[in-house]
């Protein structure tokens, strides 16, 4: 069972987000449900470890298994969702990894995937562009350019 809820004031969501860097560029996603670019990741369920979750979701959704380098950022996020405007409260883990071994090089500067029914596109944004590109969280935006030296706890309000 995932760890997401909704009450009377919105949802509460608790994710892991893999981030993948190669040559100034981050591999991003969206599907038919979302106009907006995000990284590869996804719930939690109840009693899994975070990096067990991670490593289920990039089985998942791109057919992988890939070494955690380091947890960077714990991410409080209160945002209102673009798609069905729901207010939400989301803690998210974010987890720079290693690209070697995985193919994910060799798919080209983008790919599709299907997990079950749903269509995933996956692209290799440059970095200097994503300040121009539909793309969430926010903080990322300048974050992925300038990754803590250590584990860091941080706050988003949209």
């Amino acid at each position: 069972m995932d760890i997401t809820f909704h009450t009377g004031e919105g949802r509460f969501n608790y994710r892991v987000c893999a981030i993948f860097l190669h040559q100034n560029k981050v591999l991003a996603m969206r599907d038919e449900r979302s106009p907006y670019y995000y990284l590869p990741g996804g719930r939690v369920a109840l009693g899994e470890p975070a990096q067990d979750a991670l490593q289920r979701e990039l089985q998942e959704e791109l057919d992988i298994s890939a070494r955690i380098q380091r947890p960077l950022w714990l991410n409080q996020a209160f945002f209102t969702e673009d798609v069905d405007g729901e207010f939400t409260h989301e803690l998210c883990l974010y987890f720079l990894m290693d690209a070697a071994g995985t193919g994910l090089l060799e798919r080209g500067e983008s790919f599709t995937r299907y997990e079950g029914q749903r269509r995933h596109e996956f692209i290799w944004l440059p970095l200097e562009e994503l300040q121009d590109k539909y793309f969430y969280p926010l903080f990322l935006k300048e974050g992925l350019s300038h990754l803590p030296d250590q584990f860091t706890l941080r706050e988003e309000v949209e």
